[in-house]
């Protein structure tokens, strides 16, 4: 069993900076790999990054390649979302999760979520 955990959510202005963390506890959450989605209100969840099981690879939705950086820290169980020029469209919030795959990810545990808003 896997129990995620975000933090590090609030509100800045655009070309803001914020780091997301998602600590996991379970010994065998550096088994899974891991993805950022958000959700604005009224809109779908949309995944945003992702990074594999070891941490090798990561895969960026292109609206966010060159702002936002996904790791891993294996030894801390956490992943964190460092997001930089934030911009209003950024506003949502966002959830990690841990599941099988990188390429058609399952998730299997969510977390329960932090809010990230974005003030032009």
């Amino acid at each position: 069993q896997v129990q995620l955990v975000e933090s590090g959510g609030g509100s800045v202005q655009t070309g803001g900076s914020l780091r997301l963390s998602c600590a996991a506890s379970g010994r065998t959450f550096s088994t899974y790999a891991c993805k950022w989605f958000r959700q604005a209100p009224g809109k779908e969840r949309e995944s945003v990054a992702a990074i594999s099981a070891s941490g090798s690879i990561a895969w960026y939705t292109d609206s966010v390649k060159g702002r936002f950086t996904i790791s891993r820290d294996s030894g801390m169980n956490t992943v964190y979302l460092q997001m930089n020029s934030l911009k209003p469209e950024d506003t949502a919030v966002y959830y990690c999760a841990a599941g099988i795959g990188l390429n058609g990810f399952r998730p299997m545990y969510w977390g329960q979520g932090t809010q990230v808003t974005v003030s032009s």
